[in-house]
C-alpha cells in the first residue's frame, strides 16, 4: 500500500531505494545517475506514491529547471533534427527545453534572447543567422544566464560545440576528384557564418593539395532557403559545365535535382551530387543522394553538457568541443566519363 503522501519525502524514497539521498536526487533530476539507479528510485517514488515537487526546488535553488534553444531556421530539416536530439539529452538531464525559431532574423533573434532572460531560464544553446552583427555579440556579452554556442564562431570566451566542415567539404571533392571530376560546383547561401566560410575554405584546400587552380564555381544564393534553381541551371548551361555539384541543404539539393533534369542531364551519368546534410529526402530519393552528414545526437549531447556543466559550475574554463562531417557515398555519385553514353549507344 502507498504511504501517506503529505509524510513521505525523498530520504524515505532514497531509503526504500537502498541509495544515498543525493543519489536519489540527482536520479529525479535526471542527471549523473546511472539507468540502473534511475530505475531504482523511480520504482520506490511510485511504491510510495512520492513526486518530485519541481516548483519547490526552483525557489530552493533558484533554477527553473528550463533552457532556451535559439535555431535559425526550424523549417530547415536539418535544425529540425538539432532540435528534437537537444530535446532528448536536456530532458535526460532534467531540463526542460524551449525551442525558439530565429528565422535568420536579427531583431527577431535579439528580442527571443530578451524574453529568455525575462522568464529566468537556466541557460542558452543558439547558433544565430549572423554571427557578425555587433547587436548581437553586445546581447551575448550581457547575457545573465550561462550560453553555449552550435557552430558559429563568435567573440568572447564562450563554450561550444562546431562541426568540422572544412574537412568534411575537402573530403567530398577530394573524393569526386578521385572518381575523375576536376569541375565541381559548391552551391551554398550568402550568410555571414561560420558553416558557409568553412566550407569554402575546404573546398578551396581540396583544389590546393590537389596542385589545381581554384575553378569559377562557388555559387551563392541569397538566402538560406531560397532555391538557387537559376544559378545552377546558370552553371549547367556554361560550356565547359561542372561535372559534379555539392550543394547545400534540401532546398538547394531539391533545386539541383530540378535543374540537372531542366538540362535534359542524368544523375549520376553526367552530374554527380552530393548535399550537405542528410535527410529522408536524400535517402529515399531513387537514386539516393550522397551526403556530408553528422552525428546529430553526439552534437546534441555535447551542447546538453557543455550547458548543464556550466549551469552548475559557472567558473569552469569555456570549452570547445568538435563534430566530424563525414562524407557517405551514395547513388548519386560516378566516375567522370568524357561520354557518359551506355556503351551500345556509342557509334
Amino acid at each position: 500500500m502507498k504511504a501517506d503522501k503529505g509524510r513521505v519525502d525523498l530520504r524515505d524514497v532514497a531509503r526504500l531505494a537502498g541509495v544515498s539521498l543525493g543519489s536519489a536526487s540527482r536520479a529525479m533530476n535526471g542527471a549523473g545517475a546511472s539507468a540502473a539507479t534511475r530505475e531504482k528510485v523511480e520504482r520506490a517514488a511510485a511504491t510510495l506514491g512520492w513526486r518530485p515537487n519541481h516548483a519547490a526546488q526552483a525557489l530552493r535553488s533558484r533554477l527553473s529547471r528550463t533552457v532556451g534553444c535559439l535555431l535559425p531556421d526550424i523549417g530547415n530539416p536539418l535544425y529540425a533534427q538539432v532540435f528534437r536530439a537537444l530535446e532528448d539529452e536536456f530532458l535526460a538531464l532534467g531540463y526542460l527545453p524551449l525551442l525558439a525559431n530565429g528565422a535568420n532574423d536579427l531583431e527577431r533573434e535579439l528580442r527571443t534572447l530578451s524574453m529568455f532572460m525575462q522568464r529566468g531560464m537556466d541557460g542558452v544553446v543558439l547558433a544565430p543567422g549572423n554571427e557578425r552583427s555587433p547587436e548581437l555579440v553586445e546581447a551575448l556579452r550581457t547575457l545573465p544566464m550561462p550560453a553555449v554556442v552550435f557552430d558559429r564562431e563568435l567573440p568572447g570566451a564562450h563554450d561550444s560545440v562546431v562541426i568540422d566542415h572544412a574537412a568534411g567539404v575537402r573530403a567530398a571533392v577530394e573524393r569526386l576528384m578521385a572518381l575523375g571530376h576536376r569541375d565541381v560546383a559548391l552551391v551554398l547561401w550568402q550568410g555571414e557564418t561560420r558553416p558557409v566560410r568553412r566550407r569554402i575554405q575546404g573546398y578551396r584546400a581540396a583544389y590546393a593539395a590537389a596542385g589545381l587552380p581554384v575553378p569559377d564555381l562557388i555559387v551563392q544564393a541569397q538566402s538560406v532557403t531560397a532555391s538557387a534553381f537559376d544559378e545552377i541551371v546558370e552553371l549547367l548551361a556554361r560550356p565547359a559545365r561542372p561535372t559534379a555539384l555539392i550543394v547545400q541543404g534540401t532546398h538547394m539539393l531539391n533545386s539541383a535535382l530540378r535543374a540537372v533534369a531542366s538540362r535534359g542531364l542524368r544523375m549520376p551519368q553526367d552530374v554527380s551530387i552530393v548535399a550537405i546534410g542528410d535527410t529522408a529526402f536524400a535517402r529515399d530519393h531513387e537514386p539516393a543522394v550522397s551526403v556530408l552528414t553528422i552525428d546529430m545526437a553526439d552534437a546534441a549531447r555535447r551542447l546538453a553538457r557543455l550547458l548543464v556543466d556550466r549551469i552548475a559550475e559557472p567558473g569552469l574554463p569555456a570549452r570547445r568541443e568538435r563534430v566530424e562531417l563525414r562524407y557517405e557515398e551514395r547513388a548519386s555519385v560516378a566516375a567522370f566519363s568524357a561520354d557518359p553514353r551506355p556503351a551500345s549507344r556509342r557509334r
